[in-house]
């Protein structure tokens, strides 16, 4: 399948700054959902760039180096999970989107993302269903992202050992679980995912 077809398109009708978002940790009972906005140069393409799921930890972290070192511009939002409860994850994630996109220093003329959602932008926006797997640029967001947010759920894992956030990166395990009904929640779980445990 051809990565770059949204991306030629686009270039064909004028826009030259295309960037790509995407986030993660929409679902995890803790932890903050983290997006990244990047726009890419298209014309020096990095090999092995996939929907960051599909890739293995060490080829993520490789391919995030890369891509942050290649991009023309890149931005990393998060959005905590008090945020998150007060707004819903809904919300929060197309929050996180804008303020990732927001927050690049070089603006872009078009933003494509990943999903099926508007962002309240003034930038030409289009979202793409399993975007992080059919376009190149929104495939580098989302490997950013999920290195980025991965990488903190480990540094959270020090600071509360019970609940193997280095393993489960926050989601719903049983070792979670079990975690949460031994020991309760922590400032960052949301406790809106978490009513069924406590």
């Amino acid at each position: 399948m051809d990565k770059l077809e949204y991306e030629r398109e686009l270039i064909a009708k004028g826009y030259k700054y295309i960037c790509g978002v995407d986030e993660v940790g929409r679902g995890p009972l803790a932890g903050p959902v983290v997006c990244a906005a990047v726009i890419m140069p298209l014309d020096r393409i990095i090999e092995g760039v996939d929907d960051s799921k599909k890739l293995s930890a060490k080829k993520r972290e490789q391919l995030a180096k890369e891509i942050q070192k290649t991009a023309i511009a890149c931005h990393i939002s998060l959005i905590e999970p008090k945020i998150i409860d007060e707004i819903n994850i809904l919300e929060a994630t197309k929050l996180c989107m804008k303020n990732a996109v927001e927050g690049l220093n070089i603006k872009p003329d078009f933003v494509i993302t990943d999903g099926n959602m508007k962002l309240d932008i003034a930038f030409p926006q289009m979202s793409i269903v399993k975007g992080d797997a059919k376009s190149y640029t929104i495939g580098c967001a989302s490997i950013v992202a999920k290195v980025f947010r991965d990488s903190l759920m480990d540094e959270l894992a020090v600071t509360y050992p019970q609940y193997d956030f280095s393993s489960n990166k926050g989601y719903g395990t049983s070792k979670h679980i079990e975690g949460i009904k031994a020991h309760g929640l922590t400032p960052i779980h949301r406790r809106s995912f978490t009513k069924n445990f406590v």
